[in-house]
């Protein structure tokens, strides 16, 4: 029979053991796995030309089928990373082609693990790709900052588990098998992201409250609990929304998958650059090599932690893209992405601070620039902004070559006190955000109302921006302000901020609280498909909130399968859409929803 998922609110048990969970310090750092800083370039009126290419530093763990001890240092990393959810160990397990037999690699936080073959199924691992959640009692539900890329899996079992929350991509992965989305025991779950995947078996969320598969091809699908969205995916099942909570489109408008590091024939490694796609739906690699480019080590700076804001916009100067080996980088001014085309690459989840109130990155108006892989940790001095793709008012057509942004993280608070007015804005036009976790932080080191304070998440100001698995959360005013003309979202998964003190502190003038998500009044086409906000205001559990979602009541502006959710009674909204959908219930929680808006 299969397990019928618990109805109790994801968020409540989450934050049930705050305490237990934790703001664990770095565990003591694992032998021989330590990064050293790399020195600054030399300042002056000429500086040294920089170098590409080179090793990729010692928190990169490189294995071929030969290599001895692998299940070994596998263990040793995931050890160190299993609990430290605020640490600061980063790393990458990084797999040449071949067979390998015999593996468990659990993953814990900030380690990424990822095969090196044009396709997946060039590295084939008998064996398993773990995520579980023994080390928070069974609640998967922090499960954070941690991949799956490009590797083919025959499970032990038969089964893969992947229990998984926000910012836990599952990319270019084949499974021989099945895949099983909860902790042992079932437990809560709150996940999550699957693309350019293969699952030959079925795929089973149990208690996962929300997912989005995106370009993919599954045998099949168990169950859903309050939303599960699938575009371009074969396999998937047929559009039911509410009952079952499928939202299923049969193609993604537009695509390009994420780049991604391999080696070539030589053993040389190389960057892949996958084309775009429209009108996109399976795999890219499933008839061989897929299509797109690809540059040689090269032609990138291989940046290591302790290497300065300024050599890293050198690099940039002379024409080389950027790779960020694991590690914490602190920027004491923006990175500046002003060429087409250039690639900043992050491995294992290499993470910017901005130390003095800056932007960690600026993007010009320019064509085909590829951000992926990396995380961004709001500092102590309040940022304006973390992220800026285009400057303001930027307006050139990239249609044929877009900006991507993808598996780009930010986080505001939780690793300690950070601030930044809004995380991500979005100027150029026909950016595609394919898959983000924008976090205020709810539980770790310097979080409070004020104390991690983060008014706006996303603000969209170009025109024709399309976000497939936008995950926003808990900010003190609007999560998404979207004020670009014909924009599109495929999937959005929120909750309102926890710990707003009373009723007037989330005022909107006349309206009771911000909305998740607002369409600007002045905009006259967007449409999304497959949207959840969630609230639990456990500091004031009386607060209302009037609605989710906000938008002008204009026949272009569309919404198809939206609902709120009130986590255990913790608030209420009193609307899904504008004055549209019924209120949430008591302490049941159970959504409501509107399957089509206007």
């Amino acid at each position: 029979m299969p397990h019928t998922p618990p109805s109790e609110p994801p968020a409540v048990r989450r934050r049930a053991v705050l305490a237990a969970a934790a703001t664990a310090a770095a565990a003591p750092a694992l032998a021989g796995l330590a990064s050293a800083p790399a020195s600054a370039a030399p300042r002056g009126k000429r500086l040294r030309a920089l170098p590409g290419g080179g090793d990729l530093g010692s928190n990169v763990l490189v294995f071929d089928p030969s290599t001895p001890d692998i299940q070994a240092r596998l263990d040793a990393v995931f050890r160190q990373q299993e609990s430290a959810q605020f640490g600061t160990g980063r790393y990458a397990l990084l797999f040449r082609p071949g067979t390998y037999h015999g593996l468990n690699a659990q993953l814990g936080f900030y380690t990424s693990i990822a095969g090196l073959g044009l396709s997946p199924d060039d590295t084939t691992i008998n064996g398993d790709v773990t995520v579980d959640a023994g080390w928070f009692g069974g609640n998967a539900t922090q499960n954070f900052w941690r991949s799956a890329e490009n590797l083919a899996l025959v499970p032990v079992s038969g089964t893969n588990r992947w229990a998984v929350a926000q910012a836990a991509p599952f990319r270019r992965m084949h499974i021989r098998g099945g895949l099983n989305l909860a902790p042992s025991g079932y437990g809560w779950a709150s996940g999550g992201y699957i693309a350019d995947s293969r699952v030959d078996g079925e795929i089973a969320p149990y208690s996962q409250q929300q997912w989005y598969t995106r370009d993919s091809a599954i045998g099949s699908w168990l169950n859903g609990v309050w939303n599960m969205v699938f575009s371009g995916v074969e396999g998937a099942p047929a559009q039911s929304f509410p009952n079952p909570p499928y939202t299923t489109l049969d193609t993604t408008p537009v695509s390009r998958e994420k780049p991604f590091l391999y080696v070539d024939g030589a053993g040389a490694f190389r960057v892949f650059l996958p084309a775009k796609r429209t009108n996109a739906r399976g795999v890219t690699w499933g008839n061989g090599t897929p299509r797109g480019s690809s540059l040689p080590l090269a032609r990138f700076y291989v940046a290591k932690p302790g290497v300065s804001a300024a050599t890293l916009n050198q690099a940039l100067a002379q024409g080389l893209n950027l790779l960020l080996t694991p590690g914490i980088y602190h920027l004491d001014r923006p990175i500046q992405v002003n060429r087409a085309d250039t690639v900043v690459l992050g491995l294992g989840y290499a993470t910017l601070i901005p130390d003095n109130g800056v932007t960690a990155v600026k993007v010009a108006d320019v064509d085909g620039v590829r951000l992926a892989g990396f995380l961004v940790d709001a500092g102590p001095v309040n940022s304006p902004t973390l992220l800026e793709i285009g400057p303001p008012g930027a307006s050139r057509d990239h249609s044929a070559h877009p900006t991507t942004v993808q598996d780009v993280f930010v986080r505001i608070g939780g690793a300690g006190a950070g601030k930044a007015t809004t995380s991500l804005v979005v100027n150029n036009r026909h950016t595609i955000v394919d898959h983000t976790w924008i976090w205020r932080a709810d539980h770790g080191e310097g979080v409070g109302w004020e104390t991690n304070r983060a008014d706006y998440g996303v603000v969209v100001n170009g025109h024709d921006v399309l976000a497939t698995g936008l995950f926003v959360e808990h900010f003190n005013k609007y999560d998404v302000q979207w004020n670009g003309q014909r924009g599109r979202t495929i999937f959005f998964q929120n909750e309102k901020a926890y710990d707003a003190p009373n009723q007037a502190a989330i005022q909107n003038g006349s309206v009771k609280g911000y909305a998740a998500y607002k369409v600007g009044d002045n905009v006259t086409a967007h449409e999304g498909w497959g949207l959840g906000s969630y609230c639990y205001y456990n500091v004031d559990p009386t607060i209302v909130q009037h609605h989710g979602f906000a938008a002008p009541n204009v026949p272009g502006v569309k919404f198809h399968d939206l609902l709120v959710v009130s986590l255990g009674g913790q608030g209420q909204y009193e609307h899904v859409v504008n004055d549209l959908g019924a209120p949430t219930s008591g302490t049941s929680t159970v959504p409501s929803t509107v399957v089509a808006y206007p």
